[in-house]
């Protein structure tokens, strides 16, 4: 039984309540006290630290490179592919007006992709034409031959460069947010699940405490594990596993790196190599919620780093793991009303960390 200064403080009603403090329950928090700083909200986060995709991966700052932007196209149609370009542009922007570079380790070294064959570089002037708009660069996208030699990479037909994309400290980012969730007073409760949800004239949250909050309006922001709440809605779970190196001395790359329309990525942290994905050789193993790595990506993803990133350094592994993204049948991302008092902002395709600044706004607009 709690006592009553529990159940006035901590379990007392509010008026919104958010499932999950990753990248896009966090930012959606501080974009609804932003809007109505009246409203009291509250966090409810099942792990004792935000856990999902935003302090589980690769540490990216990107929009997407050539292929991907081109494969995007094909599939969603060019309105679609620039709106979500735009979104994830324009959240990498508002991240950089809230935190300073050396508050969160952004660095915006450049963007490169890996490409084998010369069927993209035909469409590069018609997409940077596209992408001018949003970037306002002549070229959004470069052929730099020359890098290739310059970063020691193997089996690598062309080099294609992009100014706008960047790497961050995933961690310190999170930290950062929740810094800002403080001084909104933001309220949280971590270390507790949410088992159901019952809407009438409010919406009463049950708890994995026996207890239940209540709010007049509820936001999912539950990502690849929306599908416990919203059974209808098309969610894939995607894991991406992701290795980091020990330090390589005169280490040459440096930079964000993408190849194979972005299923592949890998990065410079200092002078160490992170690592990430593969997961289009196993397709079906890695439609799972299960926080493991396994020996066949693994070792693929070692194989790459010998062929491909480092073809003439030597290199120890000092870390593995693996964080859970959204996918679905096309990229955008799912932001929308459920019901009278229901809202979500989930299947962010990987892409989290520059969409959720945008997405939380969105939200705050249609509560």
């Amino acid at each position: 039984m709690n006592s009553i200064w529990e159940l006035d403080t901590f379990y007392r009603k509010r008026d919104i309540i958010i499932i999950g403090a990753g990248f896009s329950g966090l930012w959606t928090a501080i974009s609804i006290k932003e809007k109505y700083p009246e409203k009291s909200v509250l966090i409810i986060e099942r792990n004792t630290i935000p856990l999902g995709a935003s302090t589980r991966n690769a540490g990216f700052a990107c929009f997407g490179s050539l292929t991907e932007v081109i494969a995007d196209s094909e599939k969603m149609g060019w309105e679609k592919t620039l709106e979500l370009v735009t979104m994830r542009f324009n959240g990498l922007q508002k991240i950089q007006h809230y935190f300073k570079h050396d508050e969160i380790d952004f660095e915006l070294n450049g963007g490169y992709e890996i490409v084998n064959t010369e069927g993209p570089l035909t469409q590069i002037d018609a997409v940077n034409k596209k992408l001018k708009t949003i970037t306002g660069l002549d070229q959004t996208y470069t052929l730099k031959q020359n890098k290739i030699k310059e970063f020691g990479l193997g089996k690598s037909v062309f080099l294609i460069e992009n100014p706008c994309e960047g790497g961050l400290h995933s961690g310190k980012l999170v930290q950062k947010l929740l810094e800002k969730c403080h001084e909104l007073k933001i309220e949280f409760l971590f270390g507790t699940e949410v088992q159901s949800i019952v809407e009438t004239n409010k919406v009463e949250v049950q708890l994995s405490t026996d207890l239940s909050v209540i709010a007049d309006q509820l936001i999912y922001c539950t990502n690849a594990f929306t599908s416990k709440f919203l059974e209808k809605e098309n969610i894939i779970p995607a894991r991406g596993q992701v290795l980091l190196t020990e330090p390589i001395d005169g280490l040459k790359l440096k930079g964000t790196f993408h190849y194979d329309e972005g299923y592949y990525y890998f990065r410079n942290l200092g002078n160490r190599i992170l690592l990430g994905g593969g997961r289009n050789q196993d397709f079906k193993t890695e439609e799972t919620t299960a926080f493991e790595t396994t020996e066949f990506l693994q070792n693929h993803l070692e194989n790459f780093l010998k062929e491909v990133i480092l073809p003439n350094d030597e290199f120890k592994i000092a870390l593995r793991w693996s964080g859970i993204m959204a996918m679905g049948e096309e990229k955008s991302p799912i932001v929308k009303q459920v019901s009278e008092r229901q809202f979500c902002a989930v299947r962010l395709s990987g892409m989290g960390v520059a969409l959720a600044p945008k997405i939380g706004e969105m939200i705050a607009e249609m509560i």
